[in-house]
């Protein structure tokens, strides 16, 4: 990856994104399971936010650090070799970092105990498929949108996590940061940490699949001399 930024700052930029993201996944479903009963008024009031923030967020701090906040989506770019085995460590760790304190901050916003651990079960191979897909989509979505829309991106990736949160059985984490992050809470949000593996694999390679599946499919086409020459 290339950036005027240096690699502290990147990693700030990275961790301040993934922090602010779960912040806004979890205080949104508190704030919404405070005002609702429905149970799909509350999905809808913890998908809205989260796709608004993704749009802001990947505005303000793509210039900085590329707005991963997403080790998905970090190893994606470290297989593309546009980012370093180093500082992809490094994203991944200030993104899990992140991500936690920012479920413990929206704990303290909603005066909730600070440290909590989910009970809510995410498993079983529909779960996992749905993580597959949606990370998938998600990564796909990047790729294609940087490859003809860069300017785009904010605006496409925010949709497609609103679409996703209801096209999959799984609300669409995509994430492996922020299924961690979630792992420590025990509201709305949540996910059980015993259910974090199955989440993890699965967003990883749905990952993988899309960067395969986008390194051929949106490769510039040949000129006519290639082509003559390839014959």
């Amino acid at each position: 990856m290339s950036s005027a930024f240096d690699l502290p700052r990147r990693l700030v930029a990275e961790a301040l994104g993934t922090g602010m993201l779960v912040a806004t996944v979890v205080g949104s479903g508190i704030m919404a399971d405070k005002l609702t009963d429905d149970v799909a008024v509350a999905l809808l009031g913890n998908t809205l936010p989260t796709g608004a923030i993704l749009v802001v967020l990947i505005t303000i701090l793509g210039p900085l650090s590329g707005a991963h906040f997403n080790p998905a989506v970090t190893l994606v770019f470290a297989l593309r070799r546009e980012i370093g085995a180093g500082a992809s460590a490094a994203y991944v760790l200030a993104q899990i970092g992140g991500g936690i304190a920012g479920a413990l901050l929206a704990h303290a916003m909603f005066e909730l105990p600070i440290w909590q651990a989910s009970t809510t079960v995410r498993s079983g191979p529909a779960q996992w498929l749905a993580e597959a897909v949606a990370a998938f989509g998600l990564v796909f979505t990047i790729l294609a949108g940087l490859r003809f829309r860069a300017d785009a991106v904010p605006w496409l990736v925010g949709l497609y996590i609103t679409a996703a949160y209801w096209f999959t059985a799984s609300t669409s984490f995509a994430n492996p940061a922020v299924a961690i992050a979630r792992a420590f809470t025990d509201t709305f949000a949540g996910i059980r940490p015993a259910d974090l593996p199955g989440f993890i694999a699965a967003e990883l390679a749905g990952a993988v699949l899309a960067a395969a599946l986008a390194g051929w499919l949106l490769a510039a086409p040949k000129t006519i001399m290639q082509t003559k020459a390839a014959e």
